[in-house]
């Protein structure tokens, strides 16, 4: 009976695809496949009209649409746009050199004063593989200034159902029905759009998929961190539109542009874990990888042995003296996460930092006696801004290393809500603000015996188009080229006696060889942005866990700080006041998600009466600590894998949104109620080929963990021993042989272990 379903399911297939070739379509279609995907390209007009995965069967194009262009062009003329596409051309050729490539061809346009004008688009199939790679090129371009190249575009993505959108958004994000999301979108255009290299993506990877059917996998093979983005749109007919917009120099002198990478459009069958195992396979073999600070063992060892970071605000007395309390209680290595030292309010009057608003004096002595217990701090100076209300600004004539948008204005923002004094964006390129900022490192480590600086805003980057700046204009690679340039600047001119390390907001491939730690926040995202559609995964520690330390948390149990320099009207009655108990669980879901994805473990002001006042939350902290102490194999330097097939429970908890600076005028805390899982794990293989399963319970009730797999599952040979690393150490809980590996045991509430299976040893 099952072979006589198959064969009538087959016999149905072939009869659709006879009958959408009867009306000649197949004739109007130029393909090429290689096994696992089909592309079809309409051979009058280039639009691709077939995109097939043929292993599972799925169309992912809406065929009854009309074909659109696979490109468009924005020329700046003047002050306006003019945007082509393929409708403006009035010739259209291919050529098909084997199976798995074709080379597509625009030209005779006929709004170009330029006869040579036309667009070359390469389209290759991996031999292997359900990848594709495409290529754009624009020759005879001299005289026109061309602001954006969208390509590829692919039009008419029918929904899959049960559909998800994973982004490396920072560290990650997803989301459950995009399309029902974006339609919600107040205004005319239903669109998400993300740029890189930051701001927001940390690589080049987007994926939407079904897990029971396919996914439509979308990144970029861009070594050198061009500036682009990418986006996805929703169309009236409930399709999506995908794109990849990427940014030449605006530049008229030149007569041919070609992005110097592949933009990749594939299918896979799986979830964002299969997609970020995808990506890894190319962008672990990047240089960003073998030049990482952390695989090349150029990292203080004391950034690595951090158990726990303190990130407090304010003078030493607020800082360093509760990090000490805890490091004593810990018995483990502590180190401080230190805002608001510097001599002028927070986010404002940027960068005069000196002297620290405490005194020089004290602020040196108070550190060099949290330095011999033990203690480390790494201190705030944002890299990319300067007050233009500052004496700095004007006596050092900052304007002219500013970056300029394609008008020629400054671009400024006001991030202190309590004065509205305005930051103005720097640019990395410039040889003034390399030095200013430099210089900045230089005093902060050599003459106040700090441990490091935390570059604010790092992962990030800006399209500049000041002609005296030395880069190209608007788009191109400059920004992470000379932010690379600026750390060893920096790190040229800083004593090394104190082991200092720089560290940066957010994280991103591209600055794996710069950057020391990568400060990843969005594990706490509730508690800045509220609860809403998007679920914050590690898409980024999926990829690239062993090349980066990640660190970092808003976590914490009282009211978020209040800046003594701000206006006193807007200071809270009772500074470090505590949170309503409802919100304790929070606290404990942040500090597991953290433990379970690979990070350092943060929290954020933190004051010895907790101890006392919060006591099962500090000593949760402390013991998550203590168990991530013993397996720093997996948690620091481990690859990250799936974990094996687990049922965690649920339970609704309390979540608080406040600002993250207390004192805003008629701001209290927003309540959410949201069900999350009461258990978190992590899995990780060690450089040793074993492999630690991490476990967070925030339940206040046991657990029986009982689940097996082959030990192909996670290519271990067939024979080994399962331990047990908690509280109390290391212990075995069983062996395993004949490639079945089985865990059974209670993991007590609030429970914290990793689950370590080691293979014998042949």
């Amino acid at each position: 009976m099952k072979n006589k379903i198959t064969f009538l399911l087959i016999l149905a297939l072939i009869s659709v695809t006879l009958l959408c070739c009867t009306d000649g379509t197949k004739e109007k279609i130029v393909f090429i496949g290689n096994g696992n995907i089909e592309l079809g390209f309409d051979k009058n007009t280039g639009s691709l009209i077939v995109f097939r995965d043929l292993v599972h069967r799925h169309e992912f194009l809406d065929t009854t649409i009309l074909p659109t262009s696979l490109w468009e062009i924005d020329f700046l003329n003047d002050s306006e746009i003019e945007t082509i596409d393929m409708n403006a051309s009035s010739r259209f050729h291919f050529s098909k050199s084997d199976p798995l490539s074709l080379n597509l061809i625009w030209d005779n346009f006929s709004n170009s004063d330029n006869k040579d004008f036309k667009i070359n688009a390469l389209i290759t199939l991996d031999k292997n593989e359900p990848l594709s790679s495409w290529k754009i090129s624009l020759e005879g371009i001299e005289g026109k200034k061309i602001d954006r190249v969208v390509f590829p575009k692919i039009n008419g993505i029918r929904d899959l159902g049960n559909e998800y959108l994973a982004v490396p958004s920072w560290m990650g994000q997803l989301i459950e029905d995009p399309r029902t999301q974006l339609s919600g979108i107040q205004g005319r255009e239903k669109k998400y759009e993300w740029n890189y290299p930051g701001g927001p993506l940390s690589l080049q990877c987007l994926a939407l998929y079904n897990t029971e059917k396919c996914g439509f996998y979308a990144s970029c093979y861009d070594s050198l961190a061009y500036i682009k983005s990418f986006s996805f749109t929703l169309d009236t007919l409930n399709n999506l539109t995908y794109q990849m917009n990427n940014y030449p120099s605006l530049d008229a002198t030149l007569n041919f542009y070609a992005p110097p990478y592949d933009a990749i459009i594939g299918s896979f069958k799986g979830d964002w874990i299969t997609a970020a195992e995808q990506y890894r396979e190319w962008g672990s073999k990047q240089r960003w990888c073998s030049e990482s600070r952390l695989k090349n063992n150029l990292i203080p060892s004391w950034l690595e042995e951090t158990a726990i970071w303190v990130w407090n605000r304010g003078k030493s007395g607020n800082v360093l003296v509760p990090a000490a309390d805890l490091k004593q209680r810990l018995n483990l290595p502590v180190s401080v996460f230190w805002h608001w030292w510097h001599n002028n309010p927070y986010d404002q009057d940027l960068p005069e930092y000196f002297p620290p608003r405490e005194g020089k004096k004290s602020f040196v002595q108070a550190l060099s006696a949290a330095q011999d217990k033990g203690l480390r701090a790494n201190v705030y100076m944002n890299v990319l801004q300067w007050g233009p209300s500052t004496e700095s600004w004007k006596n050092e004539n900052a304007s002219i290393a500013t970056v300029k948008d394609i008008n020629g204005q400054m671009i400024s923002h006001v991030y202190n809500r309590f004065t509205g004094k305005s930051l103005t964006r720097m640019c990395m390129a410039t040889r003034l603000w390399k030095d200013k900022y430099s210089s900045l490192c230089d005093s902060a480590v050599n003459i106040y015996h700090t441990n490091g600086v935390y570059m604010d805003q790092a992962c990030n980057f800006g399209m500049c188009y000041d002609r005296n700046h030395g880069h190209s204009i608007g788009g191109g690679n400059y920004w992470v080229k000379n932010f690379g340039e600026l750390t060893d600047q920096i790190r040229s001119t800083i004593s090394q006696t104190n082991q200092p390390v720089l560290t940066g907001e957010g994280c991103g491939e591209a600055y794996l060889p710069y950057l020391d730690g990568f400060l990843t926040l969005q594990v706490s995202i509730e508690r800045y942005a509220g609860v809403g559609k998007w679920e914050t995964i590690p898409f980024f520690q999926a990829v690239y866990h062993q090349y980066g330390i990640t660190y970092g948390s808003y976590s914490s149990l009282t009211i978020p700080p209040y800046d003594e320099m701000w206006p006193k009207e807007f200071a809270p009655k009772n500074p470090k006041q505590l949170l309503d108990e409802d919100f304790n669980k929070q606290f404990l879901m942040e500090q597991a998600r953290s433990f379970v994805w690979g990070m350092q473990p943060t929290i954020a002001n933190y004051q010895s009466f907790l101890v006392s006042e919060r006591k099962e939350e500090i000593e949760y902290l402390m013991n998550l600590a203590k168990v991530r102490y013993h397996g720093l194999k997996y948690l620091l330097h481990g690859e990250f894998l799936r974990s094996p097939d687990l049922e965690f429970p649920e339970g609704e908890l309390k979540i608080s949104r406040l600002s993250i600076y207390a004192g805003r005028t008629g701001e209290r805390v927003t309540t959410f109620r949201k069900s999350y899982p009461l258990i978190y794990s992590g899995t990780w293989k060690s450089d040793d080929n074993q492999v630690g399963i991490a476990l967070a319970s925030i339940s206040d009730d046991p657990f029986q963990v009982n689940f097996s797999f082959n030990a192909e599952y996670y290519e271990l040979p067939a024979s080994g021993e399962i331990y047990i690393i908690d509280m109390e150490g290391r212990r075995k809980l069983t062996g395993y042989s004949d490639d079945r590996i089985k865990v059974d045991f209670t993991l007590p509430p609030r429970g914290l272990c990793i689950v370590e299976i080691t293979p014998n040893c042949k």
